[in-house]
């Protein structure tokens, strides 16, 4: 490996990962700005090498979950010019999209207007670079500024510093035990790797193909759909441990623990109940799916039935105990929870929508760990630490267990950022007096 550069200069704020959240604190930070009479050297780096927001998984069917109107900027600024609505206007979509009737977009056209947003940053981002971990820098016993070591596309690595930090990697995708021995296996791929999996498969060239899908969530329906319409010579059975494909609830009075102000609500409870609550309302965002898509699937298997053509199933209670690899596929070893019945099926691909796992913070932070209260966070996202840690680490999208399960997902963004950027100003302010201070004491 060759050697690794060091960069002296130190940002006021480094963003792990550019995805929707530090996009849409990067806008914040834009407008404090103008409140604040600066701005702050803020960089945001992530290890795409374009701008993409779950790239592999904008299969034709793929829908945004929420409103529109739930985007980077417009439950905080209405009449920003970072909004879903003048994307539209620039683009010359808007009376087409109002004609569609919907408040859900589909994946594809969000992911373009995400890229739309990030374009306006390009000057403080970039891509292609990975960064490994955060290292403590100390200076008199303080640690003022991190130490962001990083890796580019060529391999090289170099060091970043920064006065603060924002992580914001996103989730990454969880693996079953069973299927751990497949990781260089192309027939055995997360839904995370969709598109670019699939285009490795024989399916794409018409040629027949038994296709499992492991999961009973959003991606796993998205997935089966996708199959069925775009690979006539795809058999699929979507294997599930549930007893049925359950629907998300989405109902008026349940969407309100979406609502920014819900996070209050949540944060302010003591852990035992923060964790009731969570739990109450797991089913509008965990193993569920939209119902529009679980009739979509219905209605293939009642077709089926009415033709006695049975390309595709739904198998649902059952465990998978064993995946064993055959030159002639993968075979998977099924118990009916029910029955007990245990049955091998033989498929030619596995497709793993398992979800995903959020850890990645604690990967990259772990050599702060000493000065980190386990990860927990104040109510503005910052993590709580040891008095010599002065430089601010914050983490996005990794506090459901505090702030409630909006923080996952895309509703509270906009808010969350305003929260963030204004905690940052603060923080940064107290940082230069501290320093000052510090410099003082030690000419005297």
């Amino acid at each position: 490996m060759s050697q690794t550069l060091s960069c002296e200069k130190i940002h006021d704020l480094i963003g792990v990962g550019f995805g929707p959240s530090n996009l849409a604190l990067a806008i914040a930070l834009e407008e404090l700005a103008e409140t604040n009479g600066h701005a702050l050297d803020a960089l945001f780096i992530d290890k795409q090498s374009d701008y993409r927001w779950h790239g592999n998984t904008l299969a034709t069917q793929s829908e945004l979950q929420i409103s529109f109107l739930k985007d980077l900027v417009s439950l905080r600024n209405p009449t920003s010019p970072y909004s879903f609505v003048n994307y539209l206007h620039q683009k010359q979509r808007l009376v087409d999209f109002i004609n569609l009737g919907t408040f859900y977009p589909c994946r594809l056209e969000y992911n373009d207007y995400l890229r739309w947003a990030a374009e306006h940053f390009a000057t403080q981002a970039v891509y292609g670079e990975e960064i490994l971990r955060i290292e403590p820098e100390l200076n008199n016993g303080r640690i003022d500024h991190l130490r962001l070591i990083c890796r580019d596309q060529n391999g090289h690595e170099h060091i970043r510093r920064a006065r603060s930090v924002v992580v914001g990697s996103g989730g990454t995708a969880k693996i079953p035990q069973v299927f751990s021995p497949f990781k260089d296996d192309p027939r055995v791929f997360h839904h995370s790797q969709y598109l670019n999996s699939l285009q490795q498969l024989p399916c794409t060239e018409g040629k027949p193909m038994r296709i499992a899908i492991i999961g009973s969530g959003q991606s796993a329906a998205e997935a089966f759909i996708d199959l069925n319409d775009s690979y006539p010579s795809v058999k699929v059975d979507m294997i599930l441990r549930a007893s049925a494909l359950k629907p998300a609830d989405d109902s008026p009075f349940v969407n309100e623990v979406f609502a920014p102000d819900y996070t209050d609500l949540v944060f302010n409870q003591p852990h035992v109940e923060r964790a009731k609550l969570i739990e109450e309302y797991h089913n509008t965002n965990y193993s569920v799916v939209d119902v529009d898509l679980i009739e979509r699937i219905y209605a293939i298997l009642y077709r089926q039935k009415v033709a006695h053509q049975f390309r595709h199933a739904v198998l649902c209670r059952r465990d998978i105990e064993a995946a064993v690899s055959t030159a002639e596929g993968i075979e998977l070893t099924l118990r009916d929870l029910a029955t007990e019945v245990r049955q091998t099926h033989r498929y030619d691909a596995v497709i793993l929508a398992t979800g995903y796992e959020r850890r990645s913070h604690r990967d990259l932070l772990a050599p702060l760990q000493q000065h980190l209260q386990d990860f927990e966070v104040d109510r503005h996202y910052r993590a709580l630490a040891t008095p010599e840690l002065n430089a601010a680490v914050y983490l996005q999208g990794f506090c459901e267990a505090s702030h409630g399960l909006s923080d996952t997902l895309l509703s509270v963004l906009p808010v969350r950022a305003a929260e963030i950027g204004q905690s940052l100003y603060q923080s940064l302010a107290r940082a230069h007096v501290g320093t000052r201070e510090a410099v003082a004491l030690t000419r005297a």
